[in-house]
């Protein structure tokens, strides 16, 4: 196809039409595609587009979120989710859902873990290939995001990932390399950050190497919105396609490298015949019909699935029908159900627990607010809370993580519940009264509190039918069988990445290697408030009978008690002989079955790539060391009541050269020279703080750029902030600018802003003010000259008769 092309047409199709529509060739048969974000529910935007969904968006139903559906650990009902999703697509018109998010959760603060699945790669891949292949059923495309090594919000757009490429490969790639695999995803969304000094969507290394060469990936790489930096660079190396539209600034600086020699022409045919494929892959007509109640349905299954009971004092749960209760908490009539940012989805409906509760079999008493959402005290819906508390048998108490808390583009501080909360939780417990909580967040939260409790049932986030699927937890109904897939460390300071995380300036070091969540903990044996793998039910199981073979491991699963319910056996491996450093377990395998009273069950769990594997940066090579492991099957990551040892042939084990802080997992405190000695290289040496902005340095910091209009400019936008956070509504769009580089103007205003442009308005932030405002006027101008010259140039091809049915077509 590239052959039939011009230059400048191979070029504009490199670049979105608008916020969320790709470019078409007419006359070549090259329609447009319809982009839509949609990890958790479609969100296709109504009237003008914007990235971070300020505006309205067509109805939608809106499930669970990743860090939600990874509690279920039931790939059959993730695919079962994504089908869903892919179906809604194609009724809408998008042709790609951004999604599934399958970032690795390094630190519990991360504004955006409410959107990705787990701390573990295995556990991630698994089930983000299972929402892809749902996805895909249906004829549209999948877009995995964000490659890689994306786990911060601040500075996400100008910031770079140093780690080293053993822990690069084997946590925070892995889970992308399972999708590729399993899934075959179409596209895959590059990460807005650098990636060892080198941005993600033209990183040749990530892209090309890795992605297409290694893992057979032959599909489109799409930028996160905004991310791309150098569109020639992008092209040479890998990226296929920049979104939002840059108007055709970057198809002239493509056409231009292209005649000045600077960019050989097979790799421009090589990203254009990517994005041809894209097209023609892509066929919506195979979707089936939606079933909004249907849909409904599977969002109450899949929340039901995903709870997690984390404390049952004295057998309180489930509530007997009749049970008297009061219900205390603004999240019970106002539900937190979902993250904030370019993931919010308008549902189609909203239960609530006000509204689900006639249906419930229990008997409200007395419903109270009990604190005010956006935090600070008030006596009086305290003492309401303490008074409805008193005429009921049982408190339900919905407590948990507004709106603030947890965001696209703004990173958490801490892992607290708002005190006027704990405060709340503490004038109940000194009452004569069970108290159940309730828990609505999107990651993990300390519970200094968790003795004061007699019941915690943990939600997270469950979309639209949450409520309802909460309500039947409760009654029992359905029995929990929801498992963490992350864990809850006991304080913040315990998180192996505390000392490291965020990265505040141009770098964010990955200092801990590969000691993330429970590989962590478990190595250097840290108490933790509940382990990975962690979740209570109403029945009791027991797991039996381990055979180890070559193959894989199979065991019985017994339900010894009295009531139907589901359980995961998890399955861990245990280097025994010595070797390369690792964790001490690691998860590599699982399955779910549903059991009734007193039924067994023979669970295969099978080896596969992943099982025994480590990643030699010095053979740059995945190995396996032949010796000794240990398999062990359970409940949880520190309950596993069945093992067995295998021996594995494999290559010889080499001795570790690794510092001795990585070969015991004592990373708390990694120094410069151990962390060096890791990456194999010296530490990229950190900016000045006042040093001159460039185009990729992010608007915060004109805090301290030369220009006292720009540091006041910076003043203005973190005051903004700061005001929307009181109100309890934040702002994406400012969070969104305080951390976007200079070079995005260019990138995400279709036009209207050239690189030349950028480079003027940083001239002026750094106090060059005449020689920034005029680079910036005739920056403008030239851009306004180019602009009309080369949509003129894109129109002088008339569309053949013959083609025109293929553009048509939809």
């Amino acid at each position: 196809m590239s052959h039939e092309l011009t230059e400048l047409e191979k070029a504009a199709l490199l670049s979105g039409a608008s916020v969320w529509e790709t470019r078409a060739v007419p006359r070549a048969g090259i329609r447009p595609l319809n982009l839509s974000d949609g990890p958790h529910g479609i969100r296709k935007q109504l009237g003008s587009g914007d990235h971070l969904g300020i505006n309205g968006s067509a109805p939608a139903t809106c499930f669970p979120t990743a860090a939600t559906v990874a509690n279920a650990w039931d790939a059959e009902l993730t695919t079962a989710l994504g089908e869903a999703l892919g179906a809604e697509a194609a009724a809408l018109d998008v042709d790609m859902v951004l999604g599934p998010g399958l970032n690795i959760k390094r630190s519990p603060l991360c504004g955006r873990n409410f959107e990705y699945f787990s701390e573990d790669p295995y556990l991630s891949g698994k089930l983000a290939a299972a929402y892809v292949r749902g996805i895909q059923s249906q004829g549209v495309s999948a877009c995995p995001k964000h490659f890689a090594a994306n786990s911060q919000e601040h500075r996400r757009m100008a910031s770079d990932s140093v780690v080293d490429e053993r822990t690069l490969r084997e946590i925070y790639l892995t889970a992308f390399e399972i999708v590729v695999r399993e899934s075959s995803p179409k596209a895959i969304m590059s990460a807005y950050n650098k990636v060892n000094g080198t941005y993600a969507h033209e990183n040749a290394h990530l892209l090309q190497e890795i992605l297409r060469d290694g893992w057979g990936f032959d599909g489109a790489v799409v930028s996160d919105w905004g991310g791309s930096n150098d569109a020639v660079t992008a092209v040479e190396n890998g990226g296929t396609l920049e979104m939002p539209s840059p108007g055709l600034d970057s198809a002239r600086q493509i056409v231009t490298a292209l005649r000045a020699g600077r960019l050989a022409e097979a790799d421009l045919d090589a990203r254009v015949d990517e994005m041809v494929a894209l097209v023609e892959r892509i066929d919506p007509s195979l979707a089936r019909a939606v079933d909004e109640q249907a849909h409904h349905e599977l969002a109450r299954r899949v929340a039901e699935s995903s709870h997690v009971l984390l404390r049952n004092a004295g057998g309180l749960l489930p509530l007997a029908a009749g049970a008297r209760v009061a219900v205390i908490g603004d999240f019970a009539q106002t539900p937190r159900y979902q993250g904030a940012g370019s993931s919010l989805v308008n549902p189609t409906r909203l239960s609530t627990v006000l509204d689900a509760l006639p249906g419930s079999g229990l008997e409200l008493v007395r419903f109270a607010q009990g604190f005010r959402r956006t935090g600070g005290p008030d006596a009086g819906l305290l003492a309401e809370a303490v008074e409805a508390a008193r005429s009921a048998d049982v408190a339900l108490v919905f407590l948990g993580l507004d709106e603030t808390s947890e965001s696209e583009g703004n990173d958490r501080t801490h892992m607290r519940l708002p005190a006027n909360q704990i405060g709340l939780l503490d004038a109940l417990h000194r009452e004569d009264v069970p108290v159940v909580v309730v828990l609505s967040a999107g990651s993990a939260i300390e519970m200094p509190w968790l003795e004061q409790t007699d019941a915690l049932v943990h939600g997270y986030l469950g979309g639209q039918a949450g409520a309802e699927a909460t309500l039947n937890v409760l009654t029992g109904r359905v029995n929990p069988s929801g498992r963490l897939a992350e864990t809850y460390p006991v304080r913040l300071e315990d998180n192996p990445s505390h000392a490291y995380y965020p990265g505040l300036g141009d770098a964010s070091e990955y200092r801990e290697g590969l000691y993330v969540g429970y590989r962590y903990y478990e190595t250097v044996g840290a108490d933790v408030l509940f382990p990975f793998g962690f979740g209570l039910s109403y029945t009791t199981f027991e797991i039996s009978d381990l055979v180890v073979t070559a193959s894989g491991a199979t065991v019985t699963v017994t339900n010894t008690g009295t009531v139907a319910g589901g359980h995961v056996a998890q399955l861990y491996v245990e280097r025994v002989t010595d070797g390369a450093h690792r964790p001490v377990r690691e998860l590599k395998g699982f399955a779910k079955v549903e059991l009734a009273p007193g039924a067994s069950t023979t669970v295969e769990i099978p080896f596969d790539r992943y099982t025994f594997r480590t990643f030699d940066p010095a053979a740059d090579a995945w190995v396996t060391e032949a010796g000794e492991y240990r398999v062990a099957v359970g409940s949880h990551v520190r309950d596993l009541p069945v093992a067995a040892v295998l021996h594995v042939d494999g290559a010889s084990a080499a001795a570790d050269p690794a510092p001795a802080v990585y070969r015991t997992g004592d990373v708390v405190a990694v120094t410069d020279a151990d962390f060096e000695a890791l990456l194999g290289r010296a530490l990229p040496t950190a900016s000045a703080e006042r040093e001159l902005l460039d185009a990729n340095s992010p608007l915060l910091a004109m805090h301290h750029a030369p220009s006292p209009l720009a540091r006041g400019a910076a003043g203005a936008l973190k005051g903004l902030i700061a005001r929307s956070q009181r109100k309890g509504k934040p702002d994406l769009n400012l969070f969104f600018l305080y951390n976007m580089p200079f070079r995005a103007m260019g990138k995400m205003t279709n036009g209207a802003v050239s690189m030349d442009m950028v480079d003027g308005i940083v001239d002026i932030a750094n106090g060059h003010l005449l020689r920034g405002v005029g680079a910036t006027a005739s920056g403008f101008v030239r851009n306004a000259r180019e602009s009309k010259r080369l949509t003129a140039e894109l129109a002088d091809h008339p569309t053949p008769a013959a083609s025109a049915p293929a553009q048509a077509a939809r």
